[in-house]
């Protein structure tokens, strides 16, 4: 566990603090990359071998290691689900979400304190906004992640930005900490295993289309009609499906990557034959793959989780539309593993 002290963050400091720090102190440039890598693998100040101990010891009195204090852990799915809450500078808190499978290990990344789009079904959605994450915050959630997953003999694999906040409202901070986490001085993720999620702030598509980098772009959908959708995902009043699907279109022939449409099923909102014929309206011919997602249960929200035999036929009727789906595994129910939901907990036994 990394303990919040009040020293700044070495991971923090931008480039060129870092090397006027090193100067004042007579250090070689070259002690600034050294200092990046070691941080991206997720060391802490004493355990950077390639520094002398004189070194070591100032940064020590002078710095800690990295953003984060994590304040609680919880595990489900027999020890394959960790959930871990972290205090941030000024006491916000965020999650983060580790995902362990056969083949691969995925961290489910947030970007913003709460988040601004308030989706009703959402847990996150239901809080107030706290404040974007800066990058390096962004960055130590994959740091502590691959810290953590390196001590059981496993590796960070996978990264998805779905855990609190709409990344795109964070853009700046989300595409650096995408760069800096591929790097392969790093954690060395590759962009193709790194999936960013939107609501559907088209410019920002659009903007992320013009970057060239091979993420995954998935949208989060929910509903294949503007009436419905206007409900569920309040921005679609802003950006609605055309524009939103028209955005993801280009991203895709700019990409060549496949767009993932993502889809939480609310039993008796969403889940209809209809629903199933407009999605297949508006998708039908694209580079597209639907995920559908059980409704995991928010308190003092009106929607519920779908029966099994019901998510089962609605996603037998969207691939009678011609669409590739799958139905996404769910994950540490009985640990608050739905975003936001850990955080929430929280802060009511904190009162």
């Amino acid at each position: 566990m990394i303990s919040l002290a009040a020293k700044p963050a070495l991971s923090g400091l931008t480039d060129d603090d870092l090397s006027e720090w090193l100067t004042a102190r007579g250090q070689p440039p070259y002690r600034a990359r050294q200092i990046r890598q070691d941080l991206w693998r997720g060391a802490l100040i004493e355990a950077m071998s390639e520094l002398p101990s004189e070194l070591r010891q100032e940064l020590t009195e002078d710095f800690r290691s990295h953003s984060l204090e994590e304040i609680r852990r919880t595990e489900a799915d027999q020890a394959s689900t960790t959930k871990l809450l972290y205090r941030l500078e000024g006491g916000y808190t965020v999650e983060a979400v580790v995902m362990r499978y056969e083949r691969r290990t995925t961290l489910c990344i947030s970007s913003q304190v709460g988040c601004p789009i308030g989706c009703p079904f959402c847990a996150t959605g239901q809080g107030s906004f706290g404040r974007n994450l800066r990058s390096h915050e962004i960055v130590d959630q994959g740091v502590d992640a691959a810290r953590l997953l390196r001590q059981e003999g496993r590796r960070l694999s996978h990264l998805v930005f779905m855990g609190m906040g709409e990344p795109m409202a964070n853009y700046e901070a989300v595409l650096a900490a995408v760069r800096c986490l591929a790097e392969p001085g790093g954690l060395g993720i590759s962009p193709r295993r790194i999936t960013v999620s939107t609501a559907g702030l088209v410019p920002r598509i659009e903007r992320l289309a013009a970057e060239g980098l091979p993420v995954t772009l998935a949208i989060s959908l929910h509903a294949a009609r503007d009436e419905l959708r206007d409900d569920l995902v309040p921005i679609n009043r802003k950006y609605p499906l055309a524009a939103v699907v028209a955005a993801a279109d280009r991203f895709g022939q700019q990409t060549g990557r496949r767009v993932s449409y993502e889809w939480v099923v609310l039993a008796g909102v969403n889940d209809s034959e209809r629903d199933a014929r407009e999605l297949g309206s508006l998708l039908r011919g694209r580079l597209a793959h639907v995920n559908l997602i059980p409704f995991n249960p928010v308190d003092d929200t009106p929607y519920r989780e779908p029966e099994a035999p019901a998510l089962r036929r609605f996603a037998a009727q969207i691939r009678a539309q011609g669409l590739n789906v799958t139905l996404r595994d769910t994950r540490g129910r009985e640990g608050d593993a739905a975003c936001g939901q850990l955080r929430a907990r929280v802060e009511r036994e904190l009162g």
